[in-house]
């Protein structure tokens, strides 16, 4: 097999430590040399002056968790840095070890059998650091939502049931209120709005529980980690504002996209990147953020058309966003997703939505273009032919005769 790096090198990286391999190919021949170093800073640049004293050219690492980030950092600039998915360079079965294991990367490295996987520029993934940190966030938001409504109804306060919102201004005024001693339902009804679609006599009932001391401590601690939690969100928010200064115009176009918000284009921008170049088509990008169906196929019979669990940070999102597009009236994507829906089911229609959305936000990236939207007759205007056919076969079908003739 050829040889595309003569000098090169793999590394396995733990927690703890480093193990490198430093392969040279001089004619037929190769030769490995491995050592050990500590993931300690004085290591790293240890590592690093003994790479570049080998004189590798590239160097190749597995996507490790968080642990390649360091080792990373101090190495670029001084070689061409690969780093591999760990499923696509899993050794053959037999004896292993750390030593083998970075012979192993450094071999396939100098054959060229290594598909380098994406690492954004610093930039954006400070970016993506902070959108996934505020998402996390949210869910915890969630989470103690939950446990608060839990409390309400062992407590046989039925709030949920009448109030879209249980954290809304009314509800956390009758939540304050409870916390605070007051166990009449009325006195907790007149704090609700006017704007309430229950009743105030529904309301009433639904307030009528029994409110314990220990409840009256479990909603005032679960209240105050949600405020202190939307504080850090919007922190978050404030931080993501400054991060985002830089590509303020390319946010601005993927919102015009139905559907996508502007906390979904932040998501998009931290996550994908600014630059198409890595993805030579819209197929590739859609990918590998796993909207694609699986290509499982034996004996001429296609098994399963799944798609695979990957990108989770931001395939939820395009799903999400894809919902919110089916229900905007007069867009593409709503005519695309009832298309699909009525063949397919809505799963997979919103699944389809969800691509088509990515696709075009791959080329506005890509060639730095304005959202068109091809209007919910498109399809309609595409195949007029075949349309006419069926409601032509459907008319038959109940006992007419049916000549289909162009219009002057």
């Amino acid at each position: 097999m050829k040889v595309l790096y003569a000098r090169c090198a793999g590394l396995d990286v733990h927690q703890a430590e480093v193990v490198a391999c430093v392969r040279v190919t001089q004619g037929a021949a190769a030769t490995h040399e491995v050592r050990r170093f500590a993931t300690t800073t004085r290591g790293l640049l240890a590592l690093a002056e003994w790479i570049q004293g080998s004189g590798c050219s590239h160097v190749a690492m597995e996507a490790t968790g968080v642990y390649w980030k360091p080792v990373w950092h101090v190495l670029e600039g001084q070689a061409e840095l690969v780093l591999a998915n760990a499923a696509h360079i899993k050794n053959v079965p037999g004896r292993k070890s750390d030593m083998t294991d970075a012979v192993w990367i450094a071999d396939l490295l100098a054959h060229g059998l290594i598909r380098s996987s994406m690492v954004p520029p610093t930039p954006i993934q400070e970016l993506r650091d902070l959108t996934r940190t505020r998402k996390q966030l949210t869910r915890e938001v969630v989470q103690h939502t939950q446990r608060l409504q839990k409390v309400l109804e062992d407590a046989n306060i039925k709030l949920a049931s009448v109030v879209s919102n249980v954290l809304g201004a009314s509800g956390r005024r009758m939540i304050e209120a409870m916390i605070a001693g007051e166990t009449q339902p009325e006195a907790l009804a007149a704090l609700g709005s006017d704007r309430l679609r229950c009743s105030r006599a529904e309301l009433v009932d639904a307030l009528h529980g029994r409110v314990t001391a220990h409840h009256r401590f479990l909603l005032e601690q679960h209240l105050h980690l949600i405020e202190e939690l939307e504080r850090r969100i919007d922190a978050f928010d404030q931080r993501i504002e400054v991060a985002l200064a830089p590509f303020r115009a390319t946010i601005e176009h993927l919102t015009a996209i139905p559907g996508i918000s502007a906390t979904a284009a932040h998501v998009i921008v931290a996550e994908i990147g600014l630059d198409m170049s890595r993805f030579p088509t819209a197929g590739h990008l859609l990918s590998w953020a796993g909207l694609c169906p699986r290509l499982d196929e034996s004996a001429g019979h296609r098994r399963s058309t799944r798609v695979r669990k990957s990108a989770g940070w931001l395939k939820p999102l395009l799903v999400q966003c894809a919902w919110a597009a089916a229900r905007s009236k007069d867009s593409y994507l709503r005519a695309q997703f009832l298309r699909l829906k009525a063949r397919r089911g809505p799963k997979k229609a919103v699944v389809a939505v969800a691509a088509s959305i990515l696709t075009a936000a791959y080329f506005m990236l890509r060639d730095h273009a304005a959202y068109c939207d091809p209007g919910p007759d498109h399809f309609s205007r595409r195949d007029r032919a075949r349309d006419a056919e069926r409601l032509a076969r459907r008319i038959r079908a109940l006992g007419y005769d049916v000549h289909i003739q162009t219009a002057a």
